[in-house]
């Protein structure tokens, strides 16, 4: 069968080269894609705009497609699950409506405290000076979101009360009017997904993503710069209370609001010093990199379960089989991100890596002749597999420290939870501010495609 993959990112490839393994699968379209779908066996690139809803849904018509697949928040947001459905074309990604869950952190609130769902309190305001005057009350340090999409980018952890006011300010002047401020809460951050049909759910392996810049977890929040999976923090007793405590009452939550959720739920938890897990936020889609960690240690086909979630059949799915290694990714960036950062760098070393047993996962790439070549901000994620975390992580930066491209950045520390010991040399470090956040204009572009090769 033919699958349609929605994205042009690194969790995008991960998805098309998971599905181009299975030997059901004949062929992987990925709108519009990248570099490396371009080049990957059983895949072809199609220049299309994911906010093209009826050329999308032509152009599966007229291939036979079987199954679509959104990688993205952003086009789940705005309805192309919706109209999909509509054109009797099977779908794996919520509906509008259920994607509500992350383009809205209000709503979510709203949701999981009516589910009684444990996660941090908070309160929402549609005036700047009234959060202003609420974050007076409350003291540092305290949490400041935006209530829409960001690419990742739009939660800021305030330590003073002069960085909460900033925060305000900055999400305001970027034009989200509704913002959620919430308690800091402190801990181990850890990402679980599950995939939901609307009557049941699978959880995956849980995943810890490394979100800040800087080494040492400093500086700007980025989309992520590196993961490791299964996470130890997340042990089979703690898996159980999340998946009772968390996944159940979410689903009841979506069925009682008419909600048929088909897709992943993706749940952002803090783990407290004494093992209390505690929502921070739920997203639609598979997490980046996460994916690109997660994915390598599936044993059991992916087309497979993701088709019997679309069909609403997940309750006769046999259990999910895991491989028994550790699997680790490390971003390689753009000099600047997530800032500024340059376009059209030439990218070397790619075969080198994976002839080290590492997968390069393509996610600001497009290609030019030959080569790949930079456009975007997080440009790879190498990922390596092995008995221990020692030896992934060993394996990934061993194959990474053979990548190269002008301005190529990445962190040295990817896993220094699991690895508390590991030196963190400074070089490769960039000055970083220390606490705002933001969604770049050319992220998005990269996002709606309007940077693809042509």
């Amino acid at each position: 069968m033919k699958v349609l993959v929605v994205g042009n990112g690194g969790r995008e490839h991960a998805l098309a080269w998971k599905l181009a393994e299975s030997p059901k699968i004949n062929g992987v379209i990925c709108i519009p894609g990248n570099g490396g779908t371009a080049s990957l066996d059983k895949c072809q690139n199609m220049p299309m705009r994911i906010d093209d809803f009826e050329g999308i849904a032509r152009f599966a018509g007229v291939q036979g497609v079987s199954l679509v697949v959104i990688g993205p928040e952003a086009p789940l947001a705005t309805g192309l699950a919706d109209y999909l459905l509509a054109q009797n074309i099977p779908v794996f990604g919520p509906t509008k409506a259920g994607a509500q869950i992350e383009s809205s952190k209000s709503w979510a609130k709203e949701l999981m405290t009516d589910a009684g769902i444990p996660t941090a309190k908070g309160e929402t305001f549609t005036d700047a000076e009234k959060a202003k005057t609420y974050l007076q009350k409350q003291g540092a340090p305290i949490v400041v979101k935006a209530d829409g999409l960001a690419s990742g980018k739009g939660v800021i952890v305030a330590q003073t009360l002069q960085e909460a006011r900033t925060a305000v300010d900055t999400l305001w002047d970027k034009g989200f009017r509704k913002l959620v401020i919430e308690e800091f809460l402190s801990g181990e951050e850890v990402s679980v997904f599950a995939i939901a049909d609307g009557i049941t759910f699978r959880t995956l392996l849980s995943a810890q993503d490394h979100k800040r810049i800087g080494e040492g977890d400093t500086g700007l929040n980025t989309g992520g710069m590196g993961a490791y999976a299964p996470a130890p923090i997340v042990t089979p007793e703690l898996m159980a209370r999340i998946e009772e405590e968390v996944f159940r009452p979410i689903i009841s939550a979506l069925k009682r609001q008419d909600i048929d959720y088909r897709g992943v739920l993706y749940a952002g938890l803090m783990i407290s010093t004494t093992g209390e897990p505690k929502v921070l936020e739920f997203n639609c889609r598979f997490g980046d990199p996460e994916t690109q960690a997660i994915l390598p240690l599936l044993a059991t086909p992916l087309d497979k379960l993701l088709l019997a979630c679309a069909q609403q059949k997940l309750a006769d799915f046999p259990p999910l089989e895991w491989k028994p290694e550790k699997s680790v990714c490390v971003v390689a960036a753009a000099e600047g991100y997530p800032e500024d950062y340059q376009k059209g760098n030439t990218i070397a070393g790619i075969k080198a890596a994976e002839e080290l047993e590492a997968l390069v996962f393509h996610a600001g790439t497009k290609k030019k002749g030959d080569g790949v070549v930079t456009n975007g901000g997080r440009i790879l994620g190498v990922t390596a597999l092995g008995e221990t975390f020692a030896e992934a992580i060993a394996k990934t930066y061993q194959a990474i420290e053979g990548i190269e491209f002008e301005g190529m950045y990445y962190r040295r520390d990817i896993g220094h939870r699991v690895l508390p010991k590991t030196p963190s040399p400074s070089v490769n470090t960039p000055s970083v501010p220390s606490s705002k956040s933001f969604s770049s204009e050319d992220e998005k572009e990269d996002l709606w495609g309007e940077k693809t090769e042509k």
